[in-house]
């Protein structure tokens, strides 16, 4: 089992973060690197997002999320969620606020997730399009092998 043979197309794009408080965050973060705060933007509506948890729509399932460009191609994502049921608030309740995931832009998320679930033993989490629609995520627990959550992200043409 070779993860690089998995994701051989893609290209390591975030470290994702999740916070109580994101303003605060984001202007220590921007302090840390010496860049300007970012904006904060919502995830998007329902209707765009569609956002799915373990297989069944999550309407209510949002957060806010400021990004920090580290390098070209390279962010810093930091999520706020709110109080509803999602991977976000999971693991702010369980964890705390750190480390969320790492991300990769793929090409073609479902089947990179597919071939992790098979091949890796991912457990799919959630996944939804990004609140513009130009794009889509799927979450994925690699914890027995990775000891991680990552994040496939797949931009549309």
């Amino acid at each position: 089992m070779d993860i690089k043979k998995i994701i051989d197309q893609s290209k390591f794009a975030q470290v994702g973060f999740v916070v109580s408080d994101i303003e605060k965050t984001k202007k220590m973060f921007s302090m840390l690197f010496g860049c300007q705060v970012p904006p904060t933007c919502d995830c998007g509506t329902f209707d765009i997002t569609q956002t799915r948890i373990y297989g069944k729509p999550a309407p209510d399932a949002a957060c806010v999320m400021a990004f920090i460009d580290l390098t070209p191609g390279v962010q810093l994502e930091l999520i706020q969620p709110n109080d509803e049921p999602s991977v976000w608030r999971d693991h702010l309740n369980k964890y705390g606020e750190g480390i969320h995931h790492i991300a990769f832009q793929v090409d073609d998320a479902d089947e990179t997730a597919r071939r992790l679930q098979e091949e890796m033993g991912a457990e799919f989490e959630q996944e939804g399009n990004y609140g513009d629609g130009s794009g889509k995520y799927i979450y994925l627990r690699l914890d027995d092998t990775l000891k991680c959550r990552l994040e496939l992200l797949q931009s549309f043409k």
